[in-house]
């Protein structure tokens, strides 16, 4: 279900402009073929820019073994920045400011996302709150106290606009601050019965997409939204989920991110606690109460206070020679395997490998997997 597109009032902090050069180069380049996230941060370091970025793809490709490759163009850039902005929104790109700090930091930051809300609470000390749809009562008036007691505190409650936990931490953030993300575009909502809340988000709070608009949400793009509310946040507290959901691989994610992990003891008679159970038996910290949380994540003007614009550099890129290639490509299998493995059983310059497996993913050859293993695609 997607909000009416008549509701274009614009909602967020700083009306947004035209589109600048490099910014319609960076989402050229991300919308390209074989570019994704590790792909796009690698382009822009190694060449400096989104412009040098897009020139050399054709050959990268070429180098990987690929004679072509579909490069988006300037005129579908600028046409979906200015949907974006008649839909009241805003793109915000990795390495250029306003982009989040502390999501820059993640190994897989998206390279560009759509927001339409309050920019100002991407400036404040935030946590995630994630749980179960199917949530009990007591968990949703739980977990809409414990929001509505963080946001009075100072601290942005973060979340994916679901059904249950999710909405029930949304309600009571929302005077305070919250920020919900979503897994398909910006003017799509779901589940359909949270079109209400989703106004709200954009009128006092702030929605993050990474999918384009008009994206209706699919199975995939639900891990990758996690990693967004997960990157978001100083921690995510985990309140009501069974072993195997997506409130857990949301808490895995924050702790590959570095980030503080707690959870809601519950009832082991509860199927809907044994997740949090689970993570507290394996070392996430127990809360019971909004102070539990901010006793955890320290002083809430830490790491949040971190200088604008401080993103992950990569080593200096150097020119692979056939040989070379030839030696990445041989190691490699459709069975994942670690970047530094490769490293060590070629005896190559780490810039060297990153160089050759740079082209074979643009060439469609190589695809990357969680915990930065790489591997031949099917």
């Amino acid at each position: 279900m997607a909000e009416p597109r008549s509701a274009t009032r614009r909602t967020d902090d700083a009306a947004p402009s035209a589109g600048t050069a490099e910014q319609i180069a960076r989402l050229r380049l991300i919308r390209s073929e074989n570019v994704g996230p590790v792909t796009f941060r690698q382009l822009v370091a190694r060449f400096g820019s989104g412009r040098a970025a897009l020139d050399a793809l054709p050959d990268l490709a070429r180098r990987g073994g690929r004679s072509s490759l579909r490069i988006a163009t300037a005129a579908q850039a600028e046409a979906e920045l200015a949907a974006v902005e008649r839909f009241g929104g805003r793109f915000l790109f990795w390495g250029l400011a306003p982009y989040p700090r502390l999501l820059a930091e993640i190994d897989d930051a998206p390279p560009v996302v759509a927001t339409r809300g309050r920019l100002a609470l991407l400036d404040r000390p935030a946590v995630a709150m994630v749980g179960a749809r199917n949530a009990s009562a007591a968990a949703i008036r739980f977990a809409r106290g414990m929001a509505a007691d963080l946001a009075a505190a100072g601290v942005v409650v973060v979340s994916g606009l679901a059904r249950g936990i999710d909405a029930a931490v949304h309600v009571g953030a929302l005077d305070g601050g919250t920020i919900g993300v979503i897994a398909g575009g910006l003017d799509v909502v779901y589940p359909p019965e949270n079109a209400e809340l989703h106004r709200h988000l954009f009128e006092q709070g702030l929605v993050v997409a990474e999918q384009p608009l008009g994206t209706e949400p699919q199975a995939r793009h639900f891990p990758r939204r996690n990693r967004i509310i997960s990157g978001l946040s100083l921690g995510v507290v985990v309140v009501e989920a069974v072993t195997r959901s997506g409130s857990l691989i949301t808490a895995r994610l924050a702790g590959e991110q570095g980030r503080d992990v707690m959870a809601v003891p519950g009832s082991p008679l509860d199927p809907r606690a044994q997740g949090c159970n689970q993570l507290i038996r394996d070392g996430a910290t127990l809360v019971q109460s909004a102070a539990d949380v901010l006793e955890a994540i320290g002083p809430i003007g830490g790491r949040a206070a971190m200088p604008a614009n401080r993103f992950f550099e990569e080593p200096v890129a150097l020119d692979a020679d056939d040989a070379e290639r030839a030696a990445v490509l041989g190691r490699l299998s459709p069975v994942p395997v670690p970047v530094d493995e490769l490293v060590r059983q070629t005896g190559l310059p780490p810039a060297i490998v990153q160089t050759a497996l740079l082209e074979l993913e643009i060439a469609g050859r190589l695809v990357r997997h969680a915990g930065g293993r790489v591997a031949l695609s099917h």
